[in-house]
């Protein structure tokens, strides 16, 4: 499939990111949810950020405390007790900690490839559900305004808080939509038979693999009629774990969506799924080789390489503008045309 990447990739940075306090550093910025707003294109970045290392025998890692409402930072020594073999996490005898702590933060564009980045979080953590950080948002516009999914991390498992906001300046949390442990929750853009529908991800299940499921709402804050909807595929692309990435996009032969999949080498691609317009849960077609995959240095290294991994992506005019994040590190940009997608799929 014909995919253009921009030539300025990746098109944000850490070091265009201002830390959130003079003790932290912004290791990442990835994974943005995308909208638009007027003339302007909006990014809701996700933005990691840990401790600068100041001890030789330990290492700092951030917590938020629900009590004190700030950042606290832990020391957790180099001992063999402790895992520090995945970049990402420590693993301790007693919790999995996260090595960094990530917050929100807009960005805004004219043009969509040269964006204005808020010079303070945006969302931080701010409860009990999130001492681990939020992360990953996806952006779905209904009647009355924009309606944010994301993640929140904490001991007591990964959850989806949802937040709404009119103009991404002043944002309300509604609440957490879904049990522990679920994420990749996705929003479909209009009601469907008089319903919200939204794809999310179970885990942490003995028996189940890591694939999507459909439920529906009549108020976006209960959900049920859980439905699986497709799974892994053996020894292919997404072979590992499969989630939902953009907001399903309308056509005139049915929702497509586009999704991320992650091999037994934990490499993340993009691929596509076309599903049902009056019955969302009925897949009619799938790609059967990702149309995006980690090739550029900027993808395939990074704080955890060979990812592409998209959390919102726009068509405007024929046009897939797909904003994704590369290596856990950076954000970059790509588009094709729908047609293009839409004929990659079998």
């Amino acid at each position: 499939m014909n995919i253009r990447r921009a030539e300025g990739n990746p098109i944000v940075v850490p070091s265009d990111v201002v830390p959130s306090s003079p003790a932290m550093e912004v290791i990442g910025v990835f994974n943005a949810g995308v909208a638009r707003l007027g003339e302007e294109i909006i990014l809701l970045l996700r933005v990691a950020e840990r401790p600068i290392q100041q001890e030789k025998d330990s290492c700092l890692i951030p917590l938020y405390d629900p009590e004190k409402g700030e950042t606290v930072l832990r020391s957790i020594p180099f001992g063999p007790e402790n895992d520090f073999s995945d970049p990402r996490v420590i693993r301790t005898p007693g919790q999995i900690y996260l090595t960094s702590l990530s917050h929100l933060r807009v960005a805004r564009s004219r043009d969509g490839l040269r964006f204005d980045i808020d010079k303070s979080p945006s969302i931080y953590p701010a409860t009990s559900y999130e001492t681990f950080g939020i992360e990953d948002p996806r952006i779905t516009m209904l009647e009355d305004g924009y309606y944010i999914a994301c993640t929140g991390v904490s001991p007591r498992g990964v959850v989806v808080p949802l937040l709404f906001t009119e103009d991404f300046r002043s944002f309300r949390r509604i609440g957490n939509i879904f049990h522990p442990d679920n994420k990749d929750v996705v929003l479909f853009p209009e009601k469907i038979g008089g319903k919200y529908y939204a794809l999310h991800r179970p885990s942490g299940s003995h028996f189940a693999k890591p694939d999507i499921w459909i439920a529906e709402s009549n108020d976006l804050l209960t959900w049920g009629n859980h439905r699986y909807l497709m799974g892994v595929r053996e020894e292919e692309w997404d072979g590992g774990r499969i989630g939902a990435s953009a907001v399903p996009i309308r056509t005139d032969r049915g929702w497509l969506e586009l999704y991320h999949g992650a091999d037994r080498d934990n490499r993340y691609c993009l691929g596509a799924v076309l599903l049902d317009l009056e019955e969302p849960w009925r897949v009619l077609a799938r790609c059967r080789k990702p149309f995006l995959e980690p090739e550029e240095p900027f993808e395939t290294e990074g704080f955890f390489g060979n990812v592409v991994f998209s959390c919102g992506a726009l068509e405007e005019d024929g046009i897939v503008k797909i904003y994704y994040g590369a290596g856990d590190t950076s954000m970059g940009y790509a588009e094709t045309t729908l047609e293009s997608v839409l004929q990659s799929l079998q």
